[in-house]
C-alpha cells in the first residue's frame, strides 16, 4: 500500500494512530485526489482526507466522494457468493457458485454454441479490469455477445470525436488550462451538481474576465452563474450549433487561415448553415434570437474558447451529429490544439474513458483498434496467444443485447460492475429480458436492482480493495490504490473473471498474480493503436501524477495537449460537420403533449446502487420527484408536493411534484439514481443513435396526470 508523504507546503491533517492511503474517489470522471485514513493497528477506515496538491482539483470533493468511503465497510455488502435456490438467494461456497457457473455456461455452449453466452461490462471500474472484460468474454467464453454500460454514457462523444478528429479523447486540453481561458460554451451539461469540484476553475477563469454560456432547458445551477443561458427545448442541439455557426461566419469570427490549413468540409458547411438564421434557429429551439445573436457574439470574439458538452447532448438518438456540430464551431474558431482552448465531455463514470478504449465495447479491441481490421486481430490474437480465427465476429450494443435476447441468441448473461435494470432505457423491457435468461450471474458488491434477477451473484471487491489504474476527464491516466483487503469471501473483478476462464478451460491465458502485471500486457495489447499507453508505467504515473496518453514511448513526454500540429484523420486534417437538423425519435402529440428529460442530480451517482446506501445521501434526497414549471402546472391544478402520473407510450410512474420556475413550461425533469417502479427509465426512448447506438433518454413525449 503506497502511504502519503506530506509534500511541503501542503496541509495535512493526519492523525498519528491513522495513515493516509493516496487514491481518487470511486465516482464521477473527475477523480478527485484524495487519502483515506486507515487506523495504523487496526486497519480499518477512518475517513477521507482532500489530497490538496491533486492538480487537477486541489483539495475540493463533493458530498459523494467525502462519503464514498462508507461503502467499504457497509453492512449490505455481498461478502459470500449468493445461489437462487426456490426463487430466494442462499450464501454458497466459492467452490459451489464456480461449478454452478461452469455446468451451465458449457451446457448452454454445447447446446446452442458459443454465441449463447454474453457479457455486460461496466467502467466503474480499473482499466485493467475493463481491458479483461474484453479479454473474458473473448478468450476464456469465446462469445462475441460483449457490450458495456458506457454505451449509455459516452458513446456519442466518442462516435462525434472519431468522425471529426480521427481520435475519441474526452479532453483535447489538460483542465489547469482553464482558468486562462476566455469564454466556456458549456452545452447539455450541468457541471456544478454532476462534476461540482470542476466549477472552480470556470469561477477562476470568471474572475479574470471569461464569460459563459450554457445551453440547457433547465436553469440548472450552472446555468445561473453564466452570462448567456441558451434555455433550449430538449433535442435541439443540433440547429443551436448550425445557428451559431451561420452566425460565426456571417459575423467574420472564422479564423480562416486555420480552417483553411487544418479542416475540411468548410465551403458545404456554409452552404448547410445559410438557412440557420437567428429567427429559424429561435423556430426551433425556442431560445430567444437576441439570446442566440448575444451567445455568438460572445463566443465569436473570444480569443481563448472552451466547447463543453455531456449527457444532455449526447443522450439522443442523433448525439454524434450534435457532438460533431458543436466540435466544428471550436474548429471554425480555430480553437483546437492551442493553449486554454479547446473541446472537453464531461465524462460521467469514473473510467468512462479508460474502460472504453481497451476492448470492452462490441466492436473494439484493445488501443481503440477495430475488430474488423484483420491486422488489428492479427496482433491482439497474438498479444493474447490465440489463433486468430478464435477471435470471435462484432456483436451488438448494450441495448440490442436484450433484442438478442428476446430472439433467443443470448440465453446467459454475466453482469459486471453494472446496473442495466436500473440504467438502460425501456426497463420493463430489460427486466423481461432478464426473465428469459436461461440462466444469469452478476458481480457486484451490493445486491443491486440486476443482481436480485441472477441465478449466481459474485460478492466483488470494492474500488479501495484493489490497486490499477483510471483514466480521468483530461485523459490523465492515474493511479488507484489498494487501502484494506476484500471484505468477508468477495474477490477483485480480475480474479473471479480468471477463475472462471480456468473453470471453461482457458486458464493459460489469465496467469495473473497482481493488476500490474495486467498492465502490463495492456501496454503491450496498446501499442501502435489509437489509444496507445505502452510508454506509461506505474512508475511514471507515480513520479508525474498521471501520464496523459496517447504516449508510444516510455522516453515520450505524454500528450496534454491534443492535435498541436495534425489531426489522426487520413489526411490529418479536422472534419467539420455538415449536418442538418432533424427531430428526436419521439416529438410531442395530442397524447403525450409535453417533453421528459432526465439527469443527475449532486448526491447521487448513475442507478443510485452505491449512493442510495449512503445516510446522508439519502437524507440530501430520498426520492425522486418531478420538476414542472408553475405555469405548467397550473393546466392541471397541481400544487407542490402533490402526486402525478407520467404516461410514455412505454410505461408509466407516479411522483412528486416539484414547481420551479427553472425549466421550460414544455418540460419535465426527472433525475434517474432510482430503481423499479422509481426508475424514469421506465419511460425513456430506446431510440437508437445511428452511429454509436446510443438511446435517447434524454428526450421523450410525456403525458402529465394530477392524482
Amino acid at each position: 500500500m503506497a502511504e502519503f508523504v506530506v509534500k511541503p507546503g501542503v496541509k495535512n491533517l493526519q492523525h498519528k494512530d491513522e495513515k493516509l492511503i493516496t487514491t481518487h474517489c470511486s465516482y464521477c470522471g473527475m477523480q478527485c485526489g484524495m487519502h483515506i485514513r486507515v487506523h495504523k493497528k487496526t486497519g480499518k477506515v477512518m475517513g477521507v482526507e482532500p489530497r490538496y496538491d491533486w492538480p487537477v482539483t486541489m483539495g475540493k470533493m463533493c458530498p459523494k466522494g467525502v462519503t464514498a468511503y462508507q461503502q467499504i465497510d457497509h453492512k449490505d455488502r455481498i461478502t459470500r457468493p449468493l445461489i437462487k435456490k426456490n426463487g430466494k438467494f442462499v450464501e454458497a461456497s466459492w467452490d459451489e457458485a464456480l461449478d454452478l457457473i461452469e455446468k451451465n455456461f458449457k451446457g448452454l455452449q454445447k447446446k446452442y454454441g458459443k454465441d449463447t453466452l454474453s457479457v455486460f461490462g461496466g467502467v466503474s471500474m480499473t482499466t485493467e479490469k475493463c481491458y479483461l472484460v474484453g479479454k473474458y468474454a473473448r478468450v476464456a467464453l469465446g462469445t462475441r455477445y460483449l457490450d458495456y454500460n458506457g454505451r449509455f454514457c459516452m458513446s456519442s462523444a466518442a462516435g462525434g470525436f472519431i468522425k471529426t478528429f480521427g481520435i475519441d479523447r474526452g479532453s483535447t486540453l489538460p483542465w489547469p488550462e482553464l482558468e486562462h481561458s476566455d469564454c466556456f460554451f458549456m452545452a447539455g451539461t450541468n457541471t456544478a451538481e454532476c462534476h461540482p469540484t470542476s466549477i472552480q476553475w470556470f469561477w477562476r477563469a470568471k474572475d479574470k474576465g471569461a464569460k459563459l454560456i450554457v445551453a440547457d432547458p433547465r436553469e440548472t445551477p450552472t446555468a445561473r452563474i453564466a452570462d448567456v443561458h441558451l434555455d433550449l427545448k430538449p433535442g435541439t442541439d443540433s440547429a443551436l450549433a448550425n445557428g451559431m455557426m451561420h452566425l460565426i461566419i456571417k459575423e467574420g469570427y472564422v479564423d480562416e487561415a486555420y480552417v483553411s490549413e487544418r479542416c475540411n468540409n468548410y465551403e458545404e458547411l456554409k452552404d448547410m448553415v445559410k438557412k440557420f438564421t437567428p429567427e429559424y434557429t429561435s423556430e426551433i429551439t425556442g431560445i430567444a434570437v437576441e439570446k442566440i445573436i448575444k451567445a455568438a457574439h460572445i463566443y465569436g470574439r473570444s480569443p481563448r474558447s472552451v466547447m463543453m458538452f455531456a449527457r444532455g447532448v449526447e443522450q439522443q438518438s442523433k448525439g454524434v451529429d450534435n457532438v460533431t456540430l458543436y466540435s466544428s464551431m471550436a474548429l471554425l474558431r480555430g480553437q483546437i490544439g492551442k493553449f486554454a482552448s479547446g473541446v472537453a465531455t464531461f465524462t460521467g463514470q469514473g473510467n468512462g474513458q479508460g474502460g472504453r478504449e481497451h476492448g470492452q465495447k462490441s466492436d473494439l479491441l484493445p488501443g481503440y483498434r477495430k475488430l474488423t481490421d484483420p491486422k488489428a486481430v492479427e496482433y491482439i490474437s497474438k498479444v493474447w496467444g490465440i489463433d486468430p480465427k478464435e477471435m470471435p465476429e462484432p456483436g451488438v450494443s448494450a441495448y440490442e443485447m436484450f433484442d438478442e435476447i428476446q430472439k433467443g441468441n443470448i440465453r446467459a448473461m454475466h453482469v459486471i460492475c453494472s446496473n442495466p435494470a436500473v440504467s438502460a432505457p425501456n426497463t420493463e423491457y430489460i427486466w423481461e429480458g432478464f426473465r428469459k435468461l436461461d440462466f444469469m450471474v452478476v458481480s457486484d458488491f451490493f445486491l443491486s436492482e440486476t443482481a436480485e434477477f441472477a441465478d449466481v451473484v459474485l460478492p466483488a471487491a470494492t474500488w479501495a480493495e484493489d490497486e490499477g489504474t483510471t483514466t480521468n476527464l483530461e485523459g490523465r491516466v492515474i493511479r488507484i490504490r489498494k487501502v484494506k483487503e476484500p471484505l468477508g469471501e468477495s474477490k477483485t473483478d480480475w480474479e473471479i473473471m480468471s477463475e472462471i476462464a480456468k473453470r471453461m478451460g482457458k486458464g493459460e491465458h489469465f496467469q495473473y498474480h497482481n493488476p500490474k502485471e495486467i498492465f502490463e500486457e495492456l501496454r503491450i495489447a496498446s501499442k501502435g493503436g489509437k489509444a496507445d499507453y505502452s510508454g506509461i508505467t506505474y512508475e511514471r504515473i507515480e513520479k508525474e501524477d498521471g501520464v496523459f496518453w496517447p504516449c508510444p514511448s516510455v522516453d515520450h513526454p505524454g500528450t496534454p495537449t491534443m492535435f498541436k500540429e495534425k489531426f489522426e484523420t487520413p489526411d490529418g486534417k479536422a472534419n467539420l460537420a455538415v449536418v442538418d437538423w432533424k427531430p428526436a425519435g419521439e416529438t410531442p402529440t395530442k397524447e403525450y403533449p409535453h417533453l421528459l428529460t432526465t439527469g443527475r442530480v449532486v448526491f447521487h451517482y448513475l442507478s443510485g446502487n452505491q449512493t442510495r446506501r449512503i445516510d446522508f445521501l439519502m437524507e440530501q434526497c430520498p426520492l425522486p420527484y418531478v420538476e414542472i414549471h408553475p405555469e405548467l402546472a397550473s393546466q392541471y391544478n397541481l400544487s407542490n408536493g402533490e402526486k402525478v402520473k407520467l404516461t410514455t407510450s412505454r410505461s408509466q410512474m407516479t411522483l412528486d411534484v416539484r414547481l420551479t420556475k427553472a425549466i421550460r413550461k414544455d418540460t419535465v425533469f426527472v433525475p434517474y439514481h432510482w430503481g423499479k417502479e422509481l426508475a424514469v427509465n421506465q419511460l425513456t426512448n430506446p431510440c437508437l443513435d445511428p452511429v454509436s447506438r446510443m438511446p435517447e433518454f434524454k428526450v421523450c413525449a410525456v403525458k402529465i396526470e394530477k392524482l
